[in-house]
C-alpha cells in the first residue's frame, strides 16, 4: 500500500507542476527555462548530498534516490521557480517574499502533510533547518536569472 501511494505521490508531483507551464505562454517560459535547468541541476546536487547525509526519510522500505529524491527536483523546483521569476523578476524584494512564502508553507506545513500521509518525513533537520536549506536556491536563482539577462542583451 505505501508503494502504490508513493508511485501515485511521484507522478502527481512531477506532472501537475509542469502542466502549469501551459498557462505561462510560450515567450516566458523560454526566458525563464534556463534558470529552471540551473535549478534542477543544482538541487539535484543538493538532493544528492541530503541523501547521503540522511536529512529526511521516506517511509518505504527501499532507499532510492531516483524513487526518492529525484522527482522532488524534478517535479516542482524547475515550474514554481519560472513561475516566481514570471511573477517577480525585477522586483527583487518581492522575489524573496514569494519565495519566503512558499517555501515557508512547504517547510512548515507540507512538510507535516507528507509526513501524516507516511511520504516523507525529516530526520536530522528542524524544520527551521530545512527552510534554510530550500530557500537559499532563490537568491542563486535570481543571480542566474540575472546574468542571463545581462549577457543575452550584449548577443
Amino acid at each position: 500500500m505505501l508503494f502504490r501511494r508513493h508511485v501515485v505521490f511521484n507522478i502527481l508531483i512531477v506532472l501537475f507542476p509542469w502542466l502549469t507551464l501551459l498557462l505561462m505562454g510560450k515567450r516566458d517560459v523560454k526566458r525563464y527555462s534556463f534558470a529552471g535547468i540551473f535549478i534542477i541541476f543544482f538541487e539535484i546536487l543538493n538532493h544528492m548530498y541530503g541523501y547521503k547525509q540522511k536529512w529526511w526519510k521516506f517511509y518505504d522500505r527501499r532507499r532510492s534516490f531516483f524513487k526518492d529524491e529525484l522527482p522532488f527536483s524534478i517535479g516542482p523546483y524547475m515550474p514554481l521557480s519560472m513561475w516566481l521569476l514570471k511573477l517577480s523578476f525585477g522586483n527583487f524584494k518581492k522575489f524573496i517574499t514569494l519565495n519566503v512564502v512558499f517555501d515557508g508553507i512547504f517547510a512548515f506545513f507540507i512538510m507535516d502533510v507528507f509526513k501524516k500521509f507516511k511520504i516523507i518525513k525529516l530526520n536530522k533537520l528542524s524544520r527551521l533547518q530545512f527552510f534554510f536549506y530550500i530557500h537559499y536556491k532563490a537568491y542563486l536563482l535570481y543571480a542566474f536569472q540575472y546574468v542571463y539577462e545581462k549577457y543575452k542583451r550584449y548577443i
